[in-house]
């Protein structure tokens, strides 16, 4: 919509909705002002700035959400990804801001929850955090090593013995959506090799999407937006076994106006499933090898 936002629910509003349809269109090839879907990113990135609140947090509390922090953590990935693209003066700032508000908001324990506040965490809302760390860092704005080193080790800890991750450190089984994310939380902190990595992708690769199967996991967009990262970032046998599985079944769920269905909203399903389709383009930063 003009205003930047996506679609007429109260997910429409929700910042982290309007991040991953503008990460959709970056991941497209439109750039800021330029491309088929150049102004569309610049509706999203308006849409952003103006609700980023003097300490640096990007929210709109009348939006339906699932954690402020999921939210901000998305907002501040697209807007780390549009800033190494853009000549816009007024996106450093207030990424910086947004960026900073992540850095004091890292808990003793090394991660993130749904608040702007140091109390408990997860692994779900880690890996948005540290994923915009990261995309902020690759354009040039200050992380902490600390910030990241701390991460690292939350994430470590999250690890059960079958390789996947638990939700929170007290304990916990493993499931796909979150193991997907604990994945490339180590590889978004600068973690590419070991026997952490390894674990985690043997216990991702059970979910391998099968051709004459529809069923979808519980979070099935959220999992796969970080199954597909995580395989293209592992390449070799992972990356040529997972993208054509994943790619044929988003081709099969694709409805015949085009988009995808889920709970929260199609704008969200659609968007999430052009990023994973677009991996491959090589476009968006973040997912560079």
């Amino acid at each position: 919509k003009n205003d930047g936002t996506l679609g007429d629910t109260r997910y429409g509003q929700n910042v982290a909705i309007v991040a991953v349809g503008g990460l959709a269109f970056l991941a497209s090839g439109s750039t800021p002002g330029r491309g088929p879907y150049g102004v569309h990113v610049e509706r999203c990135i308006d849409y952003l700035l103006a609700n980023e609140s003097e300490s640096g947090f990007i929210n709109v509390p009348a939006a339906a959400s699932h954690g402020p922090m999921y939210e901000h953590g998305f907002a501040t990935l697209f807007l780390a990804e549009a800033y190494g693209m853009s000549q816009r003066t007024d996106l450093r700032d207030k990424l910086a801001r947004a960026i900073r508000l992540i850095v004091e908001t890292q808990n003793d324990q090394g991660g993130w929850r749904y608040q702007p506040q140091r109390a408990d965490a997860d692994i779900s809302v880690t890996i948005c955090q540290i994923m915009a760390l990261r995309a902020a860092r690759n354009a040039g704005i200050y992380v902490p090593r600390q910030t990241v080193e701390r991460c690292i080790d939350y994430v470590k800890r999250s690890q059960n013995p079958d390789g996947g991750f638990m939700y929170m450190l007290s304990g916990g089984l493993s499931a796909f959506p979150r193991s997907a994310a604990g994945v490339v939380a180590l590889y978004s902190a600068g973690v590419y090799q070991g026997a952490e990595i390894e674990r985690g992708l043997e216990f991702v690769m059970q979910f391998l999407p099968e051709a004459d199967s529809m069923r979808q996991e519980i979070y099935y967009f959220y999992g796969h937006y970080y199954a597909v990262q995580a395989m293209w970032l592992a390449g070799g046998d992972y990356w040529a076994k997972w993208f054509p599985a994943i790619r044929d079944q988003l081709v099969a769920l694709q409805q015949p106006a085009g988009e995808w269905v889920d709970s929260y909203s199609n704008e969200y399903a659609t968007s999430m499933a052009c990023i994973i389709l677009q991996v491959p383009s090589h476009y968006l930063p973040i997912f560079q090898r």
